[in-house]
């Protein structure tokens, strides 16, 4: 499937995304049981779920905050064009303190989500991260604190309500 190619889902989709997102250890043959479904179909259905990208993972949802990098900033970078992406990304997923990075538009060329331990350790992660050639400029925001964390099932749950999911 490609990238950027809408995926349609239904209700049980939705059902098996919620139940695996409030208990993700959970096995298949339960999600059978507590969704009244085949287990070939619970199997069936997460195989297509992850072969068309919309599950990408089950790993476990680790807090930065939980282990010692407190601080969470979003860094914009300009970038030298004849650099191009490519090599800043490369040595931007060299500092593990570098979350995500995301090619944007503006007069920036790249968001950065970064955490750190403590404001003094911020400007050592972003030294690091301006120490790159290919970077000509960095502009940092602190996040004081998270009002809504990183979410996707109401939206999933959207998709198919509105029927905004097409085929």
């Amino acid at each position: 499937m490609n990238p950027g190619q809408d995926v349609q889902l239904d209700a049980l989709d939705v059902s098996l995304i919620e139940l695996l997102a409030a208990e993700p250890r959970i096995g298949v043959l339960e999600c059978s049981r507590r969704l009244g479904v085949a287990r070939g179909t619970v199997q069936a259905r997460l195989d297509k779920l992850v072969d068309r990208k919309v599950i990408g993972g089950f790993g476990p949802e680790v807090s930065p905050a939980a282990i010692g990098f407190t601080v969470t900033s979003f860094v914009t970078l300009e970038i030298s064009q004849r650099h191009g992406h490519v090599p800043v990304a490369n040595h931007l997923a060299g500092i593990p303190e570098v979350l995500e990075a995301h090619t944007i538009t503006g007069s920036s060329d790249l968001l950065c989500r970064i955490v750190a331990r403590s404001n003094a350790d911020l400007q050592r992660v972003i030294d690091q991260i301006v120490a790159y050639e290919g970077i000509r400029r960095a502009s940092t925001i602190i996040a004081l604190d998270e009002q809504i964390p990183y979410r996707v099932l109401p939206l999933v749950r959207s998709a198919v309500r509105e029927g905004r999911a097409p085929s």
